[in-house]
C-alpha cells in the first residue's frame, strides 16, 4: 500500500488518515519525531488493511460506468472514507465529491454499486424528494440493496 505523509504546523496531537485512490495519506504533526511517524504508518496500515482491501474496487471506475449506465453525473471525486460511521455514504454537490463509508468494503459489489448510485442521484437532487428515488431505481438492484442493507441490521444512509 502507497503511503503520502504531510505533516501540519496547525496539528498537534492528532493523526489523520484515508485512503484515496488506493494511495493511505497521512496527515500528522509537524513536531512529530522520525519514530512516532514509523510507528504511526505501520499503525494505520495495520488498521486500513484489517478494515478493507480498497483495491478489490476501483471505485471511480465503478462510479464512471454506472454513471454512464444510469444517465447520471459522474463525481469529480469518489474515496473510501473510514470516518463514516452513521452514513454509508455522502455526496457535496458543490464539489461533485462522493465518500462511500470504508464499512461497505466487505460487503457484495452490487450493494456498493447501490450506494454509489445512491449518492450520484444526490449530485442531481439533494434531498430524498420522488425524483430522487426514480433516479436511484434506475438501479436494478436498488430494492435488493436496501433489503441486503435493512436485513443486516444497517441503517446508515
Amino acid at each position: 500500500m502507497e503511503v503520502e505523509v504531510t505533516r501540519s504546523e496547525r496539528r498537534k496531537k492528532t493523526v489523520q488518515a484515508r485512503l484515496v485512490d488506493g494511495v493511505l495519506q497521512l496527515a500528522i504533526p509537524a513536531l512529530m519525531t522520525v519514530d512516532e511517524e514509523a510507528h504511526w504508518v505501520g499503525e494505520m496500515k495495520r488498521r486500513f488493511g484489517a478494515r478493507f482491501d480498497g483495491s478489490r474496487v476501483d471505485l471511480s471506475e465503478r462510479a464512471a460506468r454506472l454513471a454512464s449506465r444510469h444517465r447520471l453525473p459522474v463525481p469529480d471525486t469518489i474515496e473510501w472514507s473510514t470516518r463514516q460511521r452513521a452514513r454509508w455514504g455522502s455526496a457535496t454537490i458543490a464539489s461533485r465529491k462522493i465518500r462511500i463509508s470504508a464499512r461497505l468494503a466487505s460487503f457484495p459489489l452490487w450493494v456498493v454499486d447501490y450506494v454509489i448510485v445512491h449518492e450520484l442521484a444526490h449530485l442531481v437532487e439533494a434531498n430524498h424528494s420522488l425524483a430522487f428515488w426514480r433516479l436511484v431505481e434506475r438501479y436494478p438492484l436498488a430494492e435488493r440493496a436496501r433489503g441486503y442493507l435493512i436485513a443486516r441490521g444497517e441503517t446508515g444512509d
